[in-house]
């Protein structure tokens, strides 16, 4: 029988019963020795406390005072010879010598006042080293996630599920590799697993490329609604399109292949999941310099939403299950898409945006904060939107909504006669429209921060599309010639500039836009955040600057021209690190640039080039066109040389 299977009340302080009653409970070797052997004693007659144990435990009362030797009967001859009326025995206290002084307590010391651990436990229970003794009990609700070690711990502590044995929960609690160094909190009682090349593509996904569209469900909400209907469609899209921001290695040609398999399998269900899908893997192919194949799945994409309905108020509402956030979700699919069709048509020129003339009737999506914590609002619509000037209602439209203003007016530029040289009259006319949108935005809208001083990546591509839709409108019948840039073709084919009467109203039009979208780069938030789109734009702004910095007379801003193409070329860098239009739209931009540097290198060495200039005028400007091209060289330099 366990020896530790009995309570601590079994054990007497003083009896009259035997020795083997006596110390019942005390130990397994108290109980267990062989009944008849004797105590060794030294010379001096002092018991070696080294030498086996005594058969007899202890001696009775009487034969103690007289050190004698006792039997240990009870009860013992002597008594019974000299017919003593009581043989009481006692627990004998040989060898202790009292407490220590200014001694350590042994923390592995049980103690006999201790209460035993439970039946079948014994040495597995945990023992605290260098701990102080305190109450064991824990305030409610205290487990290894709230764990303070700056409280006392006590000597001994029920068996946790975190340590299986005495060892490991020494380790645990005396140096655990998961306390945060700077303030000593346990954060995590067991370590995680490391997440697999799926969960970090997931993760990528949310971080980077969701903000720039953000229509699929918040990451939770959508795992969750994962379990209980197949999206493995679009689950596989968001892991492919998350592997081009992170090293993942032949995982990504997988990841790709199983979305392409995915999304055209022909059981595949027609259904709002399967445009997210679709529009996560055409940015995904357009970024990546797939632009045929993303153009084919656009057309196919395009057709599925047209068929199925969600440019339709009702579709929201019958396929939302009475979940205010899925029915958002399927609000900004929509416009998402529409948004999406008509960046590519705008920025590539190759496409008409079809969806621009479906006349939907969709609610305008909420403000991002809303969404994420599914406050949702009730919609409003675009006519709403159109409306407000003259409604004389003071309503807030999200920044989602400024967004699709935005394109919108991106699709009635498209709509222009003449194949994109439109007239005076109608360049005026889309121009009150581009200069209407930015002067009634609110005051919370004017740049592409919020209210915490957050980037605001739906207002971010709103006034991204409308400085671009600015130099496309106006360059056409600008004095920039463009012939400077005729090779950078990342984008969009290259388009001679036709002369005209009215070019300087035209030029400051696309040098102020240009000016802004450099400025966009300033912002301190990864460039690789920004919808993949931003390349494109990049790529206008550039042209624009590589233009006038191509002009043979002098520019008394050119050392800020030479600023503005700087932080081109640095952006088109940061962003040719996932996207291979961008690395094209860079090298195309800095072997214009080099031109121009040699062109103008030439022009200087002519006398007659500097007359009129002062001799600190031609020293700066010789020396600010070396300087850029040899930071311009560095730059791409050290991009070509990062991992």
């Amino acid at each position: 029988m366990d020896s530790y299977s009995q309570p601590a009340s079994a054990t007497p302080s003083l009896s009259n019963g035997s020795p083997t009653e006596l110390f019942n409970g005390l130990g397994p070797d108290m109980s267990s020795q062989p009944p008849h052997s004797t105590p060794t004693s030294t010379a001096s007659g002092a018991v070696d406390p080294r030498a086996p144990p005594n058969t007899v435990q202890a001696a009775c009362l009487a034969c103690r005072a007289k050190h004698l030797k006792c039997d240990g009967k009870n009860p013992c001859s002597r008594c019974r010879t000299s017919e003593s009326g009581e043989c009481v025995y006692v627990a004998s206290r040989r060898g202790y010598k009292g407490p220590r002084r200014n001694g350590a307590p042994n923390p592995n010391k049980r103690h006999a006042s201790d209460s035993p651990p439970d039946a079948g436990v014994g040495d597995s229970c945990p023992m605290l080293l260098g701990r102080a003794t305190v109450s064991t009990a824990a305030p409610p609700g205290m487990g290894m996630a709230t764990f303070n070690p700056a409280l006392a711990l006590p000597e001994s502590s029920p068996v946790t599920p975190f340590a299986p044995n005495g060892l490991n929960s020494l380790q645990l609690y005396s140096r655990n590799p998961y306390l945060d160094a700077t303030n000593g909190a346990l954060v995590e009682a067991t370590p995680r697993p490391p997440q697999t090349v799926p969960e970090r593509c997931i993760d990528s996904f949310y971080y980077y490329f969701y903000p720039g569209h953000p229509a699929v469900l918040p990451k939770e909400q959508l795992l969750k609604v994962a379990k209980e209907r197949n999206l493995d469609h679009l689950l596989a899209a968001m892991r492919w399109v998350g592997s081009l921001y992170v090293d993942v290695g032949p995982a990504r040609a997988t990841f790709f292949e199983e979305v392409m398999r995915l999304v055209y399998s022909p059981d595949v269900i027609k259904d709002g999941y399967l445009v997210q899908a679709m529009v996560i893997l055409l940015i995904g192919l357009d970024g990546s310099c797939q632009q045929e194949k993303a153009r084919d799945i656009l057309s196919d994409v395009e057709r599925i939403a047209i068929e199925i309905g969600l440019y339709t108020r009702a579709f929201a509402t019958m396929h939302g299950g009475g979940i205010p956030r899925l029915e958002e979700s399927w609000r900004r699919t929509w416009w998402d898409l529409f948004v999406v069709d008509g960046m590519v048509a705008g920025v590539h020129r190759q496409t008409n945006f079809l969806l621009f003339d479906i006349v939907a009737d969709v609610g305008l999506p909420c403000e991002e904060h809303e969404y994420k914590s599914g406050s949702i609002p009730r919609p409003m619509y675009l006519e709403d939107f159109d409306d407000q000037v003259f409604s004389g209602e003071e309503r807030e439209f999200s920044s989602f909504a400024y967004r699709v203003a935005s394109i919108r007016n991106l699709g009635r530029m498209m709509r222009l006669p003449n194949g994109g040289f439109p007239n005076e009259e109608n360049v005026n006319r889309i121009e009150s429209l581009l200069s209407n949108w930015r002067m009634h935005l609110p005051a919370s809208k004017r740049d592409c921060l919020n209210k915490n001083c957050e980037l605001d990546e739906m207002m971010f591509q709103a006034h991204m599309i409308n400085h671009a839709c600015s130099i496309i409108l106006h360059q056409p019948l600008s004095q920039l010639d463009s012939s400077a840039t005729r090779d950078v073709t990342a984008c969009a084919p290259h388009r001679a500039v036709q002369s005209g009467d009215n070019f300087n109203l035209h030029t400051r039009h696309i040098i102020t836009a240009a000016c802004e979208i450099s400025k966009m780069v300033t912002y301190n938030v990864p460039i690789t955040s920004h919808t993949h789109f931003f390349t494109c734009v990049l790529t206008l702004s550039s042209i624009v600057h590589l233009s006038k910095w191509a002009l043979e007379y002098f520019i008394h801003d050119e050392d800020d021209l030479r600023q503005q193409i700087r932080l081109n070329i640095g952006a088109l860098n940061k962003l040719s690190g996932v996207w291979k239009a961008a690395s094209n739209a860079s090298g195309q931009v800095r072997g214009v640039a080099q031109e121009i540097y040699r062109a103008k290198k030439a022009q200087q060495s002519n006398p007659s080039f500097w007359v009129g200039f002062t001799q600190e005028e031609i020293l700066s400007s010789v020396a600010a066109d070396e300087n850029i091209m040899s930071e311009i060289d560095t730059m791409l330099t050290s991009s070509a040389s990062a991992p």
